[in-house]
């Protein structure tokens, strides 16, 4: 799968609405075939950033997320509610979803 983990420094006037600015976007996005999973999350230490963890199916899923016509408007909207260009780490790894984190097993 295609793992992605973005980082999204909103100007403080939007931080607030960020969720609802993006929200057609991420339901979007979550709506194809090829997304695992796309889900937002908020800093704890800079209320103006948002981190975004998405995964792909595969190569094919993310070219077909990058090329839809959600992702192009989001291009085009996007960037004037945002400090900076967002920071990404992409990476393909060899596994299809979550595994558990063993150190931290719950036994109950």
């Amino acid at each position: 799968m295609i793992f992605i983990t973005v980082k999204f420094r909103t100007l403080p006037e939007h931080a607030e609405a960020w969720p609802s600015i993006t929200a057609g976007f991420t339901a979007a996005t979550r709506a194809e075939p090829g997304c695992l999973w796309f889900d937002w999350s908020r800093s704890l230490d800079d209320p103006n950033e948002y981190v975004l963890v998405e995964a792909f199916r595969d190569g094919e899923a993310g070219s077909a997320h990058v090329n839809s016509e959600h992702f192009k408007e989001a291009q085009r909207t996007l960037p004037q509610y945002l400090l900076e260009t967002p920071r990404i780490v992409n990476t393909t790894v060899e596994q299809d979803g979550w595994s558990e984190l063993g150190e931290l097993a719950v036994n109950r």
